[in-house]
């Protein structure tokens, strides 16, 4: 029933939900929302979801080596697919604005991508490698360690 329920909420889902849940960016089309004690993010924009779910894909594509996943599974352990979301954005980042820091919050995920799109007209001609590189760098994290008595 829970998931009939998200799925139907969820029908313009946003591609990067894990990012958004996580606190590490933000975007101006997020829509969030609640269903019982689950938080969830939908996608106000259908042209930024599909410019969204494009560089996700070709992050995942560029960053099998790197996330040593070379089958094609649909979907990603959470670690990976945080790496690949958060680490993806951070690097497309770096690539926009070289002389910058990395930020730890992106924030207007939507806006990064505009500017790609914008800077390099097609997405499959960004540099992949400096996002690579902060993919690579990534640290979600860590997990704690119970204190035993």
């Amino acid at each position: 029933m829970f998931r009939q329920a998200y799925q139907a909420i969820t029908e313009q889902g946003c591609p990067y939900e894990k990012t958004l849940l996580t606190r590490n960016g933000d975007c101006r089309h997020a829509q969030r929302f609640c269903i019982a004690e689950r938080e969830g993010v939908r996608c106000g924009a259908p042209a930024s979801q599909t410019r969204c779910e494009a560089f996700l894909a070709l992050v995942r594509h560029n960053a099998r080596f790197a996330l040593k996943a070379t089958d094609q599974r649909p979907s990603l352990p959470h670690a990976q697919a945080m790496r690949v979301q958060v680490g993806g954005l951070r690097g497309l980042h770096a690539v926009l604005e070289p002389d910058q820091p990395v930020p730890p919050h992106i924030p207007d995920i939507d806006q990064v991508l505009a500017a790609a799109s914008d800077r390099f007209g097609d997405l499959a001609e960004i540099p992949f490698q400096p996002i690579l590189q902060q993919l690579a760098a990534f640290q979600g994290r860590k997990r704690s360690r119970a204190k035993r008595s």
